[in-house]
This record gives structure tokens, C-alpha cells and sequence, in this order.
């Protein structure tokens, strides 16, 4: 069976939007602004993640951005993310401009259910805040990673929605990346 893992980037006060400053958000471009002397040691630990998963999940938005990002680049986390098999959640897509996907359309809860059934391994989910407070929502997610950078942005999309209940989750591992980020991963209790 398949684990549903989300890993993202997110500020201290759980902001996930707009990180590499393109998208025109008024506090965009934090990533590079409050992680730069620790990226180096951010992609370590990003290849290393991509080394051991199975498979991406992703919204439409975030296959867009990673496959004009990535499907250019050479080396070894590239071949490694490009080769995945990636799955793209959306009910407008046809054909995904990432290599190596499959758009899955209907029931979203019942279309990644489905999925966790068919595969082993972790299944992660990259910047796809709307996806992931779906999942969330609907018990599919197994482990959060969170990589926290220090700045409090105050306003903005954040990974956590409203939900309609309490989603217990316990910590299962810290590490300290580079000189400033915090990676924090967090299992969810599913009978609290």
C-alpha cells in the first residue's frame, strides 16, 4: 500500500504561496530571500526524499510549474524527478505537460484512494496546497514534511485549511538544514 506524504516549503506561520516570487503575491520570493544560505543543504535533503519515492502527486498549477522547471535539467535529481511516474489530479487537464503522467479526473478522493491501493511506497505530494488540504480533509495523508523557513509572512495562501474536524498528528523526526531551516515530519494519528 501506498503512503500519501506531502512535503513542502512553508513559512513559519504556515504560508505556502508563491515561494520563488513569479506568481505576483506581495510577500513572493521568500524561499530564496530567507533559505539562500541554506539551499545547498535543502537540496541535499530534496534529492534525497526524491531518491526514495515512488511516485508524484500533483495538482494541475504544480505540474505546470515543475515541468517548465525541471523537464529541461540535467543531472541526478533531475533524471530522478523527470523519470518518476507522476499523477495529476484536475478536472480541465488533458494532457499534462510533464513527462511521465497520468491525469487522474473524478472523485479525487476516490481516484487517490484508489491509487494508495495500486502502489508501494511514498507517494508525494509537492506544492499543492488545494490538493493537500483535500487529502487532509479525507484522512488520505500519511506523513507531513515540512522544510520551515524563518520568516512570519502574516498573510497568504497557508497548507492548512478549515477542516471539519481536529487532524491529530504526532512528531516523529526533526533536523535542523543547513544553518536556519527546520524539516519537521509528522505522522497523522488516525484514531485519536
Amino acid at each position: 500500500m501506498g503512503k500519501i506524504v506531502i512535503s513542502t516549503n512553508v513559512s513559519l506561520d504556515g504560508v505556502v504561496e508563491d515561494p520563488d516570487g513569479q506568481e505576483g503575491f506581495r510577500h513572493g520570493g521568500w524561499f530564496g530571500q530567507f533559505g539562500a544560505q541554506d539551499l545547498e543543504a535543502w537540496a541535499k535533503v530534496s534529492l534525497d526524499e526524491a531518491l526514495s519515492t515512488e511516485a508524484l502527486l500533483l495538482g494541475r498549477r504544480s505540474d505546470e510549474w515543475f515541468a517548465k522547471r525541471w523537464t529541461s535539467r540535467t543531472g541526478e535529481w533531475a533524471d530522478r524527478l523527470n523519470s518518476l511516474p507522476k499523477y495529476v489530479v484536475s478536472s480541465t487537464l488533458d494532457a499534462p505537460e510533464w513527462n511521465n503522467s497520468t491525469v487522474l479526473d473524478g472523485d479525487v478522493v476516490e481516484a487517490v484512494s484508489k491509487l494508495k491501493q495500486e502502489l508501494d511506497g511514498d507517494i508525494v505530494v509537492y506544492a499543492s496546497y488545494q490538493l493537500g488540504r483535500t487529502l487532509i480533509e479525507h484522512d488520505l495523508v500519511d506523513e507531513l514534511r515540512l522544510v520551515v523557513f524563518p520568516v512570519v509572512l502574516g498573510a497568504g495562501e497557508r497548507l492548512f485549511g478549515e477542516t471539519s474536524d481536529k487532524k491529530p498528528i504526532r512528531l516523529v523526526n526533526t533536523q535542523t538544514v543547513g544553518d536556519g531551516l527546520a524539516f519537521l515530519t509528522y505522522e497523522l494519528v488516525r484514531d485519536a
